[in-house]
């Protein structure tokens, strides 16, 4: 293949190739990745010359049975409807191919959920991840009444519902039986003040037993902390982001998605503070210590691809460049845990250590709650019991038996 990519993409999409090869350089794509795409499109084109179909016609059915032709042909190579992402991205970025919808988007638990959506949005005003989350629980509500045309909500009974929580939470942890009960609740209300179904069902929602300081907050230890660190390869680029994450992780006890959400703009280098993106949309500016500031900084002269985008502090390494998500903050703990042969754990287990630790060297609760920014005293509460040794002074013996 020439580096250009002109010349080898005939058909319906020939006139979009050197776009595309420009696109992808853009976005920091490998010469080689970048001919992986480029021969991709040849392929779509060619394909949509044979059937007779043209760029308009790329809907997500037409696509998948692109994506299975290119199967059967024996190429073992981008065959996954997610590896024409970026094609699809570029092609619908110039309004030439239609806005990617769902295949099942016609169903009728589809045609729920999205109602569902539009009242989330437009009465409740949540946030996206609330959103998604609540709408995640509808939908698999909704497939439990193995319905086919016709939902019937009209008939759903409180039993239903109570059998849908003890099967979807068996098994399964504290937390996630709280968000499948309040995910429930909150669609249960909704189809009653819709006038889908004629009673309140929320309140046949069992509660999830899950009881505020029954847990010790769990940390991991000063060694485990060194070994993380150590195994950071700060020669290069992937272990400067890496050891950059897990410092502002550990030092300013963010979570994965304010570290996710951070922008060069949030840093003020002069003042050395930097502006955390929390939840509910809230702000709050935190001084910004030197040795997270220098973690970063390294990173950012020395990691951070130039020609990333969008001004997020923490980036992929692996073109397109984009800003990481919550889950790849996730992602880049859990193998930090694994070359350091420490116990996998996730970033919020790092903020517990985060606040283990100002109390292990003489901090207060209080000063825990502003470095965690809780809005009540009572979230940093749970921090009280990680003093072993303060409340061995107060505990009383235990009645008719030993102390």
């Amino acid at each position: 293949m020439s580096r250009s990519g002109r010349g080898h993409v005939s058909g319906p999409l020939a006139a979009y190739a050197e776009g595309f090869r420009v696109a992808l350089s853009s976005r920091g794509y490998t010469w080689g990745s970048a001919a992986h795409q480029i021969h991709l499109m040849a392929h779509v084109s060619r394909w949509l010359a044979r059937t007779g179909l043209g760029p308009g016609d790329l809907t997500s059915v037409v696509v998948e049975q692109f994506v299975g032709d290119r199967r059967a042909a024996g190429y073992v190579h981008l065959i996954s409807v997610r590896a024409m992402a970026p094609l699809l991205g570029y092609l619908r970025g110039l309004g030439v191919v239609p806005p990617g919808v769902r295949a099942n988007a016609g169903t009728p638990v589809e045609l729920a959920v999205d109602a569902y959506e539009h009242w989330l949005v437009a009465e409740r005003a949540l946030s996206a991840a609330s959103i998604r989350s609540y709408l995640r629980v509808a939908r698999r509500f909704l497939r439990s009444l193995g319905a086919g045309e016709d939902l019937a909500l009209g008939t759903v009974e409180a039993a239903t519902v109570t059998q849908f929580v003890l099967a979807e939470c068996h098994g399964r942890s504290a937390a996630w039986s709280k968000t499948t009960v309040t995910g429930l609740r909150s669609f249960l209300r909704y189809l009653y003040l819709d006038g889908q179904v004629s009673r309140p069902l929320s309140a046949a929602v069992p509660t999830a037993a899950s009881w505020r300081l029954a847990m010790l907050p769990r940390s991991i230890t000063e060694d485990q902390m060194s070994l993380l660190f150590t195994h950071c390869d700060r020669g290069s680029a992937l272990g400067r982001r890496d050891a950059a994450i897990l410092t502002v992780l550990l030092r300013l006890g963010l979570r994965a998605g304010e570290v996710a959400a951070a922008q060069l703009a949030d840093i003020d280098w002069r003042r050395g503070e930097i502006v955390v993106r929390g939840k509910g949309g809230h702000r709050e500016v935190l001084p910004l210590p030197a040795d997270v500031g220098q973690a970063i900084a390294e990173w950012l002269r020395y990691g951070r691809p130039g020609d990333a985008g969008g001004g997020a502090v923490f980036t992929r390494m692996r073109a397109p460049h984009d800003r990481l998500a919550s889950s790849g903050i996730s992602a880049i703990v859990r193998r930090a845990c694994r070359r350091a042969g420490v116990p996998v754990v996730g970033p919020h287990r790092l903020r517990h250590t985060t606040a283990t630790q100002i109390l292990v060297h003489g901090g207060s609760l209080e000063e825990i709650g502003q470095v965690l920014r809780h809005a009540r005293l009572a979230t940093t509460a749970l921090y009280a019991k990680v003093n072993m040794p303060a409340l061995a002074l107060v505990a009383q013996p235990w009645p008719g038996g030993q102390s």
